[in-house]
């Protein structure tokens, strides 16, 4: 389910079902006056018996949990300088000297030009704090950009914030105040969650700080297209903008995840909420304390799931594995012999379900270690040892992007694809989407990774070349969109992505 997020306090798209997930842009950071431990409560159902139905009682009160947590749940303000609507360097209009006009608008030109026009922003998260010197944690997309921090405690007092670490791909952030004394803290849990076990959740909505919700867990491992990390708790404690960053507790108050989005048609809650577990927060918030900055292993290569038909045309038994779509030149992948078409079933002899599966692998084993990596080809499994490099970051994917020819037209998409006669058992026909930016432009009108692009504008494509022609021609002709044709697991269907700088 890809979503596009925009920063702070923004919804977030979910073309494929038409829906929207909106990120809870307030943080809810806990500061605790002193160690919360766990604290045992009256059981909140009934023993099952053994040969009949499961009975329940009512659930306890959460009031002694709530008590000693709140205090650790924060509310982040946050100020930021960002471009106002529409602004941005004066262009002259094309008009003769001999106009009325031409003075004033050269006039104004010369006054404003060069200064693109900004104005300051404000917006409101959620965090907690996570020791007693005052480390916080929130969401990345709650301090992205910021100029200025600050956290309010649950006793009225503000302090200034510095971001001490901020990590993108799974959209987590580390802050640090200080105010020369103990603060109350909460601690990670060291137990994952059950699905149908009870949640709290707490935080800032609509800037109501301190607000309290209860549910279950509803479901575990969530991929809701917002990385390739995703791995998110489905949960149905209430949860509203604002509530970004904010902890999500078992029953026992300790922190089982940290609340990130929600599924939301409307933009308010529907009871759908994803909060980023503690197994994945707890070891990323680690690495931010330790070096500001998270490292992850990497394999050089664009993987995608496989599908039914692709493994009926291999001759797989089963649609478990990666699929590698194109091994990246140069990367560990390529120099250890593994090619387009190979699919990627164990590393270190832990079996590989999806490509998300194998991206979280690789990144946790970290750069520098070496991996078995067991692979199928021509329906024979081999292994392969391969010494594991540094995943680039952002700046880095996009000059590599860049120095490897990649359009322009298919940035402004935000898609990477390679063609379908590169990947074997996808056929003859068209290109494949291998890489999708969840926040693009091609994402929000409906497009998923594997899916199989076959025209542009009526025309037949067969490169990215192709579909980046079909872009330019549509461009100059003055057209807003282009008409693709596509194949996907879900059937045929036609996706119309908008053409940049047309219009």
């Amino acid at each position: 389910m890809p979503i596009a997020i925009n920063p702070r306090d923004r919804a977030v798209e979910a073309p494929r079902r038409a829906s929207r997930l909106a990120l809870m842009g307030a943080a809810a950071a806990f500061a605790l006056g002193a160690a919360i431990g766990p604290a045992p409560l009256s059981p909140a159902y009934a023993e099952a018996p053994l040969s009949g139905s499961v009975t329940s009682a009512a659930p306890a009160s959460f009031a002694d949990i709530v008590e000693r947590v709140k205090p650790a749940v924060v509310a982040i303000k946050v100020k930021a300088m960002e471009d106002a609507q529409g602004g941005g360097v004066f262009e002259m209009p094309d008009i003769s000297p001999d106009d009325p006009m031409y003075r004033f608008f050269k006039r104004f030109g010369e006054q404003g030009q060069g200064r693109p026009q900004k104005h300051m922003t404000m917006s409101q998260g959620s965090g907690f704090v996570i020791s007693p010197d005052g480390y916080v944690v929130t969401n990345n997309h709650v301090v992205d950009h910021a100029n200025e921090v600050e956290v309010a405690l649950d006793d009225g007092r503000t302090l200034p914030a510095k971001v001490i670490g901020t990590d993108k791909r799974t959209d987590l952030a580390l802050l640090k105040i200080n105010d020369g004394q103990k603060l109350p803290y909460v601690e990670w849990g060291t137990t994952a969650p059950r699905v149908g076990d009870w949640v709290i959740a707490v935080g800032n909505p609509f800037g109501l700080g301190g607000s309290v919700t209860a549910g279950i867990v509803s479901a575990r491992g969530r991929d809701i297209g917002a990385g390739p990390y995703d791995d998110f708790l489905q949960i149905d404690a209430p949860v509203n903008r604002g509530n970004s960053g904010g902890p999500a507790f078992d029953a026992h108050g300790n922190v089982i995840g940290v609340n990130t989005a929600i599924y939301s048609p409307s933009g308010g809650s529907i009871g759908i909420g994803f909060a980023i577990p503690t197994e994945v927060a707890r070891d990323v918030i680690a690495a931010l304390k330790e070096k500001g900055s998270v490292s992850r292993g990497w394999i050089g290569v664009k993987i995608q799931n496989v599908t039914q038909e692709i493994a009926d045309s291999m001759g797989l038994k089963s649609v478990k594995g990666a699929l590698i779509a194109q091994p990246q030149k140069g990367g560990p992948a390529e120099e250890a012999g593994l090619k387009a078409g190979d699919v990627i079933v164990a590393v270190n002899g832990e079996k590989i379900e999806t490509s998300r599966d194998l991206a979280r692998r690789i990144a946790a084993l970290g750069p520098g270690k070496t991996a078995d990596i067991a692979y199928l080809r021509s329906g024979a499994e081999r292994t392969v040892k391969l010494k594991l490099g540094t995943l680039p970051d952002e700046q880095e994917a996009r000059a590599d992007d860049e120095n490897s020819g990649r359009s322009q037209e298919l940035s402004s998409l935000g898609i990477e694809v390679v063609p379908a006669t590169e990947v074997r058992g996808a056929g003859r026909e068209g290109i494949i989407v291998t890489d999708l930016d969840p926040s693009g432009a091609a994402a929000q009108k409906g497009l998923r990774r594997g899916d199989v692009i076959v025209e542009a504008g009526g025309q037949p494509v067969s490169s990215s070349r192709d579909l980046a022609a079909a872009l330019d021609a549509a461009r100059k002709d003055g057209r807003r969109s282009v008409l693709l044709r596509v194949k996907s697991a879900d059937g045929a269907k036609f996706v119309a992505v908008p053409v940049k700088g047309a219009g």
